[in-house]
């Protein structure tokens, strides 16, 4: 059995789905290189517009395999290199949303927090435990929990290993948003279709400037802003947007 698969529920459409159950979608080395490919091609289709990424509908992921984890050596781990495999999901140039049944606990919150926007089930949860067996998070737990929640919602949930509801997620702005239990995979699938109708280029250069602008200045972010601003107007879903807006129709993007 595949530990990760893709399907196509349209053109523009890709999920990728984690698929080991038996484990509660634990990380083992076979599914985070599994996620690393599949996200690796995707981001290079032309025609892909975005991805949703998602779990089962118990368990997003339950965090790292902690049975593949508690003989290792330091070197060991040191030498599977897994920051390779997480840097290919974060570079992904396509719209990744994450969609969060159940739990979504260590590196499981790690991976959601790697995706752009997160749907979530009201009964799912989300928790960085790793400090109740002896380590700390090693996959971006302590860097993107605090630049998404701030640092004192960061260090309670990392210092506690506490869980959170998906509602307080939400307030704490971990959360894009809540939805009913048997709707977190439609919603993701409504955000991802709507998202594919929009400019591909410029869809892509937000993703781009939003995160190169994370920790630049504000003065640094707003010059990347007002580049490519200014680059998109090379584009000819520059022109189709706008001539469709003043004509009242419906664009019809290309990505050229």
């Amino acid at each position: 059995m595949n530990e990760v698969v893709v399907e196509r529920p349209s053109a523009h459409v890709a999920i990728i789905r984690m698929n080991r159950p038996e484990a509660r979608n634990a990380l083992n080395q076979a599914v985070r290189s599994g996620l690393a490919e599949h996200f690796a091609a995707l981001g290079q289709e032309p025609d892909l517009r975005c991805i949703v990424l998602t779990g089962g509908d118990k368990v997003f992921a339950a965090g790292a395999d902690i049975r593949d984890m508690a003989d290792r050596s330091a070197v060991e781990i040191m030498l599977r290199n897994t920051q390779k495999l997480w840097q290919t999901v974060a570079a992904c140039p396509k719209p990744v949303i994450a969609a969060v049944s159940g739990l979504a606990w260590g590196g499981g919150c790690e991976l959601a927090m790697h995706a752009d926007i997160i749907v979530a089930g009201r009964s799912a949860s989300f928790c960085q435990p790793e400090v109740k067996v002896g380590i700390m998070p090693g996959a971006g737990g302590t860097q993107r929990l605090n630049r998404a929640v701030g640092k004192f919602k960061a260090m309670k949930m990392l210092l506690t290993g506490l869980p959170i509801a998906a509602e307080e997620a939400s307030a704490m702005g971990l959360v894009s948003e809540v939805v009913a239990d048997e709707e977190v995979l439609d919603r993701a699938l409504e955000l991802a279709e709507l998202i594919a109708l929009r400019p591909p280029l410029a869809v892509a250069q937000i993703k781009e400037v939003l995160l190169a602008g994370e920790d630049a200045s504000l003065e640094t972010g707003l010059m990347l802003e007002r580049k490519a601003f200014q680059l998109l107007f090379a584009s000819r879903d520059q022109k189709e947007g706008m001539h469709a807006f003043l004509e009242k129709r419906d664009p019809q993007f290309t990505g050229e």
